[in-house]
């Protein structure tokens, strides 16, 4: 409800602020995801500057990662409680004052708080951005919405390694995170001048042992998927830590049962194209997390690429992500959400564990083909699956489901990272090797595809005009005759 002292987005000489928007929200996503795919480039030469271990400087990764997964949850309340355009204005600010703090750390201490706190802006960011989004574009045109807010996540990790390995090579690692600041500021302008205001509603009371138990449970399990084979802490840490974050969530399941108002309510999973987008959208986003590591993984160590060179290959996929957006309402218009997820879970899984037979001797070029047709795929599946997930959600209920929605999001993403590296040292142990080849790429590859292929399970139960209201897929078939007479 927009609040009485703030007029309505104007037009201004800008155009229609529902176009506006999305592009706005994508771009502050943008920032979060780059960031959080640059550094891992960085961390030698920050390792270096800072005159650290480079293994314990991966805890500058594990510690924004922790303060995600604990705040993400919050999110919804939060905006509930002050508006979602409040938040999200401040949670740019937070994210480029911790970006700020991670350049002027002089030691692992600070920099590693100084993550936290820029999570703490990342967790509150993603959800809330998307929340705004929701409450402000007509669903109508959700559908071209959500395909700006795919871009991000398929082009950061694509854009990360290269940029960060120019800015280490010809500038102060620093930089990395003084990037932020000019983004953050033009980010913070166009949310004040394009985005209507919202009042905070009051919600009810805060749910603080569902927020210790969800939260607690996502720190170990994302902390556990993230570690598993990187022999960064003891072998016996990241299990355990998955265990554990698996028991604290199951005891948060038995607590939502019985308190009025969860922190996350598991009751929206009773809504079909909610549920859908939630289980088959995680088992289809961890073969992506897979991804984002395997591919460049197998570019440089089993091909011998540099990391530019890689980078200049694996960014033909974001190419066609960006060919996507332009089709992605008129695709669901014509063939609806349930026919588009089920192909193009079929046609992505394959393509991913396609991407396992590539070798040393397979043309460039072939290869960048390869991954921008599969690019456009797997970006039309995020637009579907993120879009369904708000089709049938009521208005009252989409602060939750956003941080519901991104919590899920956020662990598949680990998770997919997790499997991958695990697949890769069982590969090494049963070869009895110590370096990577080729095959245990091809192993890995075909290990994550078959978890999205998975994802077919809960989309072949979707019925078949599943999310039309959104879509138009059920008026587009009604209104045929109707076109046909005419003609």
């Amino acid at each position: 409800m927009s609040s009485p002292a703030s007029p309505p987005a104007t037009t201004g000489g800008a155009g229609n602020p529902a176009r506006l928007i999305p592009l706005i929200v994508a771009s502050a996503l943008f920032m979060e995801n780059l960031d959080s795919t640059i550094i891992a480039t960085a961390l030698p030469a920050i390792a270096r500057s800072l005159h650290e271990d480079p293994l314990h400087l991966s805890l500058a990764i594990s510690s924004y990662l922790l303060s995600l997964s604990v705040f993400i949850p919050v999110s919804g309340w939060m905006a509930d409680r002050y508006g979602a355009r409040r938040v999200f204005r401040n949670a740019i600010i937070v994210f480029v004052l911790g970006s700020v703090a991670c350049a002027a750390a002089q030691n692992i201490g600070e920099l590693l708080l100084a993550r936290a706190a820029q999570g703490i802006g990342g967790a509150m960011m993603v959800p809330v951005g998307r929340l705004v989004l929701l409450r402000q574009v007509p669903k109508s045109e959700l559908v071209s919405a959500m395909s700006y807010l795919t871009v991000p996540a398929l082009m950061a990790p694509i854009f990360g390694p290269p940029l960060g390995g120019l800015i280490v090579t010809f500038e102060s690692w620093r930089w990395i995170f003084l990037i932020n600041v000019p983004i953050g500021a033009l980010g913070y302008a166009l949310v004040t001048r394009y985005i209507r205001d919202s009042a905070g509603t009051l919600p009810q009371g805060f749910d603080l042992a569902g927020w210790m138990l969800v939260g607690g449970g996502l720190a170990g399990l994302v902390l556990g998927f993230e570690n598993l084979g990187k022999r960064v802490l003891p072998a016996e840490i990241p299990p355990f830590l998955v265990v554990l974050g698996a028991a604290l969530l199951a005891l948060y399941a038995r607590h939502a049962r019985s308190d009025a108002s969860p922190i996350l309510r598991l009751s929206l999973l009773r809504i079909a194209t909610f549920r859908a987008s939630v289980t088959g959208g995680t088992l289809f986003r961890i073969g992506v997390g897979s991804f984002s590591l395997l591919m460049p993984m197998m570019l440089q160590l089993g091909f011998g690429l540099s990391p530019l060179n890689s980078g200049l290959v694996t960014f033909s996929s974001a190419v066609g992500a960006l060919l996507m957006k332009t089709m992605a309402q008129k695709l669901t218009r014509r063939y609806g959400f349930r026919r588009l997820l089920v192909w193009n879970t079929l046609i992505s899984s394959a393509a991913l564990a396609g991407c396992g037979w590539f070798s040393a001797a397979t043309p460039h070029l072939f290869i960048i083909a390869f991954l921008l047709v599969s690019g456009f795929f797997r970006s039309l599946e995020f637009t579907c699956v993120n879009t369904l997930a708000f089709a049938d959600v009521e208005e009252r209920d989409m602060s939750q489901a956003t941080s519901f929605s991104s919590t899920a999001q956020q662990l598949a993403l680990s998770m997919g990272i997790g499997i991958g590296s695990q697949v890769l040292n069982l590969s090494l142990a049963a070869r009895h090797a110590a370096e990577l080849l080729p095959r245990d790429f091809t192993a890995a590859f075909c290990a994550v595809g078959l978890v999205s292929l998975s994802a077919l399970l809960s989309f072949l139960r979707l019925a078949p005009d599943a999310g039309s209201n959104v879509s138009g897929h059920r008026i587009a078939v009604a209104d045929m005759p109707t076109r046909i007479t005419h003609q």
